[in-house]
């Protein structure tokens, strides 16, 4: 008779089950959401990798696992050094669980469903690639299996394989409607368009498509983008800006951040502050 394997503690549990809501997730992010101090969610990464249930996207972080925290060396940053005991977990990438062997009986998804899931990506991004699905649900069919689907759709003509998005590497494919509306947006002139979304949207791509750090998929952080490019982001009740911006678009990206993005009040703004430095012909008149 095969013992039963061994079960996580609380702590570790804890981290299972969040990342089986929330897939793939930073070390940061499982120490917010996780309610785990440092040295126990460190305790419980290295129990779950022992158990086999969890790993990680490089060595950096499994490594760090194996120094005890006041023994790592702190990260040197130019000529100052960040004192901190946490080298290598922050840096390390992203954990997950491992994806456990299907047993006997248990139905795999079949080629119908994958086909699904396959469609409901292309009309969510209009173009889809690997890269573009690392923070998607861990529970998507792998790659693989999308690859076979949409290599079938293209020598169908139903969608367009080739390279849409430069950049990244590996198999683009696309909708044939999402192909003319990229070429409208690159000819597009800026129009100083400004959008907030949830970190939770899918549309939260900050670090992945767009440069600058990530922004944890967190319902209560907040993404502005403005005319596409990450501007600001909202995290930890913290608002950090991409770009330094003048103090009338830094009020009202404050603003579009916490209540939403209304134009009207900041093209006010801009109106007084032009008024402002016009000189008053009725007086000069005079």
């Amino acid at each position: 008779m095969q013992a039963d394997p061994p079960r996580p503690s609380p702590r570790a549990q804890a981290v299972v089950d969040f990342m089986t809501g929330n897939g793939a997730s930073f070390f940061d992010e499982l120490l917010q959401s996780c309610g785990l101090l440092r040295s126990q969610l460190e305790e419980a990464l290295a129990e779950l990798v022992a158990l086999g249930l969890v790993t990680s996207d490089s060595f950096d972080g499994l490594r760090a696992l194996l120094v005890p925290s006041g023994e790592r060396k702190p990260i040197a940053s130019g000529r100052r050094r960040r004192h901190t005991v946490s080298a290598g977990m922050e840096e390390s990438g992203r954990w997950s669980l491992v994806r456990q062997p299907v047993a006997a009986g248990e139905r795999k998804l079949d080629a119908g469903a994958i086909e699904h899931v396959a469609c409901a990506l292309l009309r969510r991004y209009g173009v889809v690639f690997w890269l573009l699905l690392e923070r998607e649900s861990s529970g998507l069919p792998p790659w693989r299996e999308l690859l076979r689907v949409y290599r079938r759709l293209e020598s169908s003509g139903e969608i367009r394989g080739g390279r849409f998005v430069a950049g990244f590497s590996g198999e683009q494919f696309a909708l044939p409607e999402a192909i003319g509306m990229l070429r409208e947006v690159r000819r597009r002139p800026a129009t100083d368009e400004w959008t907030a979304v949830s970190g939770v949207d899918p549309l939260n791509l900050a670090g992945i498509l767009t440069p600058g750090p990530r922004l944890a998929a967190l319902a209560g952080n907040r993404l502005l983008y403005r005319d596409g490019v990450p501007a600001a982001t909202l995290s930890g009740g913290e608002i950090r800006f991409v770009d330094a911006l003048d103090h009338a678009t830094e009020w009202f990206a404050r603003k579009a951040l916490v209540r939403g993005t209304r134009r009207e009040p900041f093209i006010g703004i801009e109106t007084d502050r032009r008024d402002a430095e016009q000189p008053d012909l009725e007086s000069a008149d005079s």
